[in-house]
């Protein structure tokens, strides 16, 4: 099991978009990836839940969430393979420890949490709640969404994970977020 949740070797920059549900974390990931000409990784858990919703009419349960973290590290582990330039990861681990701590009881699989903190990115990007609430069959916390903004902003600190706050429309969401990437590039370039 340990095996499957570490980070494959690579020679990408990898960014994490990280928060809240529905606070526009898939639109600005393929939006990146279309910019720098790369690949993004998509969030296992949407369609692995998705799956689970419409077979049981069941959500999600503590035990799914190490088939989850499974599911995410083998997609991003493939993908880094496919870019030396930027990886961009629409969740990662950490995420889905902050979670499951929001959702049962303040705990997380010791093993999930193991590899959520271990796994290393380049920088996240902390989406904000000023985007529109959009309903769909997973999302359930519309009038939660201050307590876990707050939540995942206080995962990045105390874990000491580099991060930028991204506010404001798409477009504004977008061009920092480039300016931010394009700054590690950048630096990456300087070293090789």
């Amino acid at each position: 099991m340990e095996e499957k949740l570490k980070q494959q070797p690579s020679d990408c920059i990898k960014v994490v978009l990280f928060g809240p549900e529905s606070t526009g974390k898939t639109t600005l990931s393929k939006q990146l990836a279309r910019h720098y000409s790369s690949v993004w990784v998509r969030e296992y858990a949407r369609e692995y839940l998705q799956d689970k919703w419409n077979n049981e009419r069941n959500t999600c349960e503590p035990k799914d969430l190490l088939p989850i973290a499974v599911g995410q590290m083998k997609l991003e582990n493939e993908l880094a393979q496919k870019t030396e330039s930027v990886l961009i990861c629409d969740t990662d681990l950490l995420e889905t420890k902050v979670y499951s701590e929001a959702y049962y009881s303040g705990t997380c699989d010791p093993i999930l949490e193991t590899y959520a903190l271990k796994n290393f990115y380049d920088l996240y990007f902390l989406t904000y709640i000023d985007t529109p609430w959009e309903a769909d069959d997973l999302r359930d916390k519309p009038n939660e969404r201050e307590r876990m903004f707050k939540a995942f902003e206080s995962t990045l600190k105390t874990y000491n994970k580099p991060y930028v706050l991204l506010k404001g429309n798409k477009q504004e969401r977008l061009r920092l977020a480039i300016e931010y990437i394009d700054n590690l590039l950048e630096q990456k370039n300087e070293f090789y």
